[in-house]
């Protein structure tokens, strides 16, 4: 049974059902366009679940059918009536762009389920995840262009990184619609289901992944960002160190052991 979070806001509800939190953009009326209310639910939520040894997985989502729109430029200039959120908006100057998982990425795996748009900043925030799963009916694409605005929440730099650079450019530069199906021949979300269904089948996947050794699945993350941008050689080096240490843990003791004893392991982070 899930248990609604004190993190949550009222534009983001942060919820957590065994070693599983999900994340739902909780805006509805405006296809959960970015709020103050929302940047700061989303920023704490990543921060709770970072610091939570027994959460193992992550889901993002939104309300009402929609991933999200992006920003709210009135929205984001109005203040909110939560007091708590106006103090971490103040306090927390770079706070929107932990939110849109620009300049922070979870230590732990984050699985988007996406509804309808994800558009704007809907879509730079998906390429802070680590599993996509996109209804067949789900609406991808960075528009800023056609507004004479700039991609603040990094898709000019990221984009091309995660998918080929001339189809990266095709999709910035014309700022046009991408379709489900599109987003996963380009390689941008991972699977595509029945409209209805991601936030089901997201869950399954998270419910896959926190049977997994935590400590590998964290590894796994961590090797691949600190060695994205090095040459294969000192990649190497830095995944050795990071698998060693793995291997060095209990739970790598406690793996083989529940294989030979035909069991289920019994995984503790250590």
């Amino acid at each position: 049974m899930s248990e609604l979070l004190e993190v949550s806001t009222q534009h983001c509800r942060v919820e957590r059902d065994g070693p599983v939190v999900t994340l739902t953009m909780d805006r509805p009326e405006a296809r959960n366009a970015l709020s103050p209310d929302m940047l700061v639910g989303l920023a704490d939520g990543f921060d709770y679940i970072d610091a939570t040894p027994d959460v193992r997985v992550a889901i993002l989502t939104g309300a009402g059918g929609h991933f999200s729109a992006g920003a709210d430029l009135k929205a984001m200039a109005k203040p909110s009536e939560d007091e708590r959120v106006r103090t971490r908006m103040t306090d927390s100057p770079g706070i929107h762009w932990k939110a849109l998982l620009r300049d922070y990425r979870l230590s732990k795996p984050l699985i988007a389920a996406v509804e309808g748009y994800a558009v704007a900043g809907g879509t730079e925030m998906l390429q802070g995840t680590d599993i996509r799963i996109g209804a067949e009916t789900a609406i991808f694409g960075v528009w800023e262009a056609r507004r004479g605005l700039f991609p603040l929440g990094g898709s000019a730099v990221r984009l091309p990184r995660q998918i080929p650079y001339t189809r990266a450019m095709d999709i910035l530069l014309t700022a046009r619609p991408v379709t489900a199906h599109e987003a996963l021949e380009l390689g941008l979300i991972s699977r595509v289901v029945p409209e209805g269904h991601a936030l089901t089948v997201a869950r399954a996947v998270a419910d896959q992944v926190a049977q997994n050794g935590p400590l590998s699945c964290m590894g796994i993350l961590r090797a691949w960002r600190e060695a994205e941008c090095v040459p294969d050689s000192e990649a190497m080096q830095i995944q050795d160190k990071i698998g060693w240490e793995v291997f060095a843990s209990e739970d790598a003791q406690e793996g083989p052991r529940a294989f030979a004893e035909k069991r289920k392991p019994v995984f503790r982070g250590k």
